[in-house]
């Protein structure tokens, strides 16, 4: 489990392929125009090679008011099919985060979590601002112990 005082760099290339889940009991907050969407001590993060972690947050933890589930599923090789959120509340941002409500096996731990896009939202791991994953298409949470390079930009996508 990564605790606050975890603190040693990490190289996203040090990270398995097939991913694995990690709990992770730092405070992570979302947050949308000042308005806290989720506040969790008891998040998954997801490790992959060459991919920022995804943090996951249970449910319990998140305004469930604020979200409304979208029409956009994608799938993961990994994971299996995911659905998406759509933010309604303070101000409408489609796909802002997604969840897997029947995760592939090796997977259980997020089932029905949701991760949010740092891109979309104000995402914060024990006070510190994540940056985004570079593109689109991932969403990983980049932060001052996580080192690269990473997927995402452009020319990267083929790694």
């Amino acid at each position: 489990m990564k605790n606050p005082s975890d603190l040693a760099t990490e190289s996203v290339w040090d990270y398995p392929r097939p991913p694995r889940v990690e709990a992770d009991s730092r405070r992570v907050v979302v947050k949308s125009d000042g308005v806290v969407i989720a506040d969790s001590t008891s998040a998954r993060r997801i490790l992959e090679t060459s991919h920022p972690p995804a943090f996951y947050l249970p449910t319990r933890n998140v305004d469930m008011s604020l979200l409304v589930l979208g029409r956009h599923h994608s799938f993961c090789e990994f994971k299996g099919s995911a659905s998406y959120y759509d933010l309604i509340e303070p101000k409408r941002v489609r796909q802002v985060g997604w969840t897997y409500p029947d995760p592939s096996p090796g997977f259980e731990e997020i089932k029905d979590m949701i991760c949010f896009y740092p891109s979309k939202v104000e995402c914060f791991v024990a006070d510190e601002r994540v940056i985004p994953q570079e593109g689109g298409f991932y969403g990983g949470w980049i932060t001052g112990e996580i080192v690269g390079p990473f997927k995402g930009a452009p020319g990267t996508l083929g790694w």
